[in-house]
């Protein structure tokens, strides 16, 4: 093969292959510590592995998910906080799988920048591994794009790919709401990953830098308040629902809030009723409502309003599934009731308190 005298190379062009490789040697031990049975955690080959009898399932339906993290991005870059954005991804993702009851397995993540720097994609993979141990499952491949032209220098922008598996039969919502079942609501750790134009246009009106103390958590710079990870509700319910069988319908509140979100685990026979005096919202939404003149109804359907998960239950059950959470660590709210159908798939009654 000849090679021509001073000619162009990949390099040249904006991609380097070697930052690449290095970037994968870097990332290999985090992804070593993401292991479960049914996968052994490596990465490097074409494609990544699962064995599903070795995981313990004897009828599984599989469950696919994915999702990114929006514009949430854009203040990792800004701030230059790499490292928590990673488990942003697999919450999105994993989330809404056991949302239908399913168990996460493996998951999968791209990555495309503009110009590869080894060391802050390691930081975002460090949060990719971290959110996959939270959730139990395995981190077994992912890709990485040097793409030049297309990405402004310094952007990045992620997407993540998750798979479940539940036995047969065994998948939410189930087919038994009836009037009078209890809406439980788990609390949110803050914005999670929806919402943030509107977030970052508020801060621009706001004329605040990101590493200005945040006016809703003043121990914090905005940035890393506004960072906060998206919270990952899988063991927790995955433990309510082995442990009680009282969970019908569960409902990940993200992009469209309560009124887009809860009716997707509903049929058209019923709505949910939802006491909004009976939310406990962070006050980074009373922040954001004052500071952004945003309505009440604009802001439940933009964001999560403090209610990141929402789980119908059996009303004789509803005390013993709460508990259950609560041990397991999340805070629970009941938040409401399931009542035959009216206007909307949500109804509200009282104000919620931002």
């Amino acid at each position: 093969m000849s090679e021509g005298k001073n000619g162009l190379t990949y390099a040249d062009s904006g991609v380097d292959i070697d930052a690449g490789n290095a970037m994968v040697e870097m990332i290999k031990p985090l992804v070593r510590q993401t292991r479960r049975p049914g996968a052994d955690g490596e990465i490097g080959g074409f494609g990544g592995l699962f064995d599903l009898k070795a995981a313990g399932f004897t009828d599984p339906v599989l469950v696919a998910a994915n999702d990114g993290v929006g514009t949430k991005v854009k203040i990792a870059i800004d701030s230059g906080i790499h490292d928590t954005v990673g488990i942003d991804l697999v919450a999105m993702c994993v989330n809404d799988l056991v949302v239908q009851g399913a168990e996460p397995l493996f998951f999968l993540d791209y990555f495309a920048t503009a110009k590869l720097d080894p060391e802050q994609g390691a930081a975002i993979v460090s949060g990719i591994a971290q959110g996959c141990v939270i959730a139990g499952c395995a981190l077994i491949g992912g890709e990485t794009a040097e793409m030049p032209g297309l990405y402004g220098r310094g952007d990045y922008d992620l997407a993540g790919f998750a798979v479940g598996a539940a036995e047969r039969g065994q998948l939410l919502p189930t087919d038994d709401i009836v009037e009078g079942d209890v809406i439980l609501g788990l609390a949110s750790s803050g914005v999670h990953s929806n919402g943030f134009s509107l977030v970052r246009r508020i801060v621009e009106k706001a004329g605040l830098s990101w590493s200005d103390p945040a006016p809703f958590a003043p121990d914090k710079t905005l940035a890393e308040a506004l960072l906060e990870p998206t919270r990952i509700y899988v063991k927790p319910l995955l433990h309510a629902i082995r442990n009680t069988h009282g969970i019908k319908a569960l409902a990940h509140i993200t992009g469209g809030g309560f009124p887009d979100n809860i009716p997707r685990v509903l049929t058209d026979d019923w709505s949910a009723e939802i006491d909004l005096d009976a939310i406990d919202a962070p006050p980074v939404f009373g922040w954001l409502q004052k500071t952004g003149g945003v309505a009440d109804l604009e802001m439940l359907r933009t964001f999560n309003c403090g209610v990141g998960m929402i789980a119908v239950v059996a009303a004789g059950q509803a005390a013993q599934v709460a508990a259950v959470l609560t041990e397991a660590g999340e805070a629970v709210m009941p938040i409401g009731r399931i009542v035959p159908r009216r206007e909307a798939g949500v109804i509200y009654r009282g104000t919620i308190e931002l």
